[in-house]
């Protein structure tokens, strides 16, 4: 073709030159790109002759990072790893992260050492304990927690507790104060196009391995909370996945007032009778 011929190159609306739009990524069955950046955390590119060379690290050690087995016959088959990864891509966006006062937490240090030293909260320590240790099993089987107490008791230091040892655990968690959560979910209300909407939202928010909601029955009541509410906790029980609860109303009856009478058989079912922490405000006692 003589370059009289040749087509004129795109040009933008002040006369430069556009360049050429990147080809579509390719993906795999999951609609993944397999190549460029990985959104789940690793990188791809491609080889000689268009195949995959993967850049991560299998964080088990069983792969070579890209997310599949390779059988003796050819045959692919996904790692363990895939998962893990998938399931943080979809906590993505969620507040899946410690907060900043609580990276720190521990058995081994105030004011969760100092409970398990005291009458009233040794048996609760010793039962969070239990859970953390075979955390693994309990987010598999669908275990909650739910903790009940007066305000500074150490209800949330030991649900934070929890779910670090889920993270550390490579599992997927989101964690919000009820307050937040309601606000969250109001915000996907009024998402902009290409934004994350609620049905969006809600799937992520009842498919992570753990549910932390800290300060329940701390919102104000009406039929749209208790909507909100019924329908993330009845989503996880019938997905048998875990919860962990905090709520400083310790009288059953007026938390069935507070949040509605099906979400609290709801989280009886998934958490067990509440642990009750009882004793005078931690917060005040180590200020004195």
């Amino acid at each position: 073709m003589s370059g009289k011929d040749a087509p004129e190159p795109a040009r933008g609306p002040l006369g430069g030159l556009r360049p050429a739009p990147d080809p579509a990524p390719a993906t795999d069955p999951l609609g993944l790109p397999l190549t460029g950046a990985d959104p789940l955390g690793g990188k791809g590119a491609p080889g000689d002759g268009g195949e995959i060379r993967a850049r991560a690290t299998c964080s088990l050690g069983i792969c070579d990072g890209s997310g599949w087995l390779i059988g003796p016959d050819d045959d692919a088959r996904p790692c363990e790893c895939r998962e893990r990864r998938i399931k943080r891509a979809r906590s993505r966006g969620m507040q899946g992260t410690l907060p900043q006062r609580y990276p720190g937490v521990s058995f081994d240090r105030p004011p969760i050492s100092n409970m398990a030293r005291q009458t009233a909260t040794a048996s609760v320590v010793a039962e969070v304990r239990e859970y953390c240790e075979g955390i693994g099993d309990e987010l598999a089987e669908g275990n909650g927690v739910w903790l009940q107490g007066d305000v500074g008791t150490g209800k949330t230091s030991l649900a934070m507790l929890i779910s670090k040892t889920a993270l550390e655990a490579g599992h997927s968690v989101a964690i919000y104060s009820m307050p937040r959560l309601l606000a969250r979910i109001r915000r996907t209300y009024d998402a902009d196009v290409g934004e994350e909407g609620y049905l969006a939202f809600f799937d992520r928010l009842t498919s992570v391995d753990l549910l932390h909601i800290d300060d329940l029955g701390a919102e104000k009541r009406t039929d749209w909370v208790l909507e909100q509410l019924y329908a993330i906790v009845n989503e996880r029980w019938q997905d048998e996945r875990s919860i962990v609860v905090t709520t400083n109303i310790t009288d059953l009856d007026e938390l069935r007032a507070q949040i509605g009478a099906r979400t609290v058989s709801r989280l009886l079912e998934i958490c067990g009778d509440p642990l009750p922490i009882m004793g005078p405000d931690l917060r005040l006692t180590s200020a004195s």
